[in-house]
């Protein structure tokens, strides 16, 4: 294994010590990347956590022993959806990929035995980030000057017609729904 630095949020922390305590049916490869990553993590608070690290829920692109870029979302293995989506980390890659940076290599025993390398190119989306973005958003919105907003009125058509009238030049077009 390679670059010995991994950084992870508590949660995703304490997500990977769970795995490794419930290690019955798991690979013994699997237990001994996730021990390793425990024992070199770097824990810090989600708002914390560098915009260029693999976290969980985030959508990365990679590529193993040099070959194509792939893109997935780190999971949990609990997420339903479309296959292909998903890299749960309790597989040897998505666990590999969690708490990379951009540019950073690992390297480890795939379930055959083969060594592998993976290079995580790029965090294309982490929720932390978006989260930070999201409050620094609605920061700014509170400082600026209030906008009027579209207020609703029940009854606002109360002791009208209720009929719109066509246009000046005698055509009247229906729209799609009168055919």
């Amino acid at each position: 294994m390679s670059n010995d630095t991994y950084i992870l949020t508590t949660k995703d922390f304490t997500i990977l010590e769970a795995l490794c305590d419930n290690w019955q049916g798991r690979s013994d490869r699997l237990v001994a990347l996730c021990r390793h990553k425990i024992q070199k993590a770097i824990v810090v608070f989600r708002d914390d956590l560098p915009a260029d690290v693999a976290s969980l829920n985030s959508r990365v692109r990679f590529r193993v022993r040099g070959g194509e870029s792939d893109i997935r979302v780190i999971s949990t293995g609990q997420a339903t959806g479309p296959v292909g989506l998903f890299l749960p980390i309790t597989t040897l890659r998505g666990l590999a990929l969690l708490g990379l940076r951009e540019g950073q290599e690992i390297a480890f025993e795939n379930t055959n035995g083969v060594g592998e390398t993976m290079l995580l190119e790029a965090v294309e989306y982490q929720p932390e980030a978006s989260r930070r973005e999201r409050q620094m958003i609605g920061q700014e919105a509170g400082r600026s000057p209030l906008r009027q907003h579209l207020r609703l009125v029940s009854g606002g058509m109360d002791g009208r017609q209720g009929q719109l009238t066509g246009a000046s030049d005698g055509f009247d077009d229906q729209g799609p729904s009168a055919a």
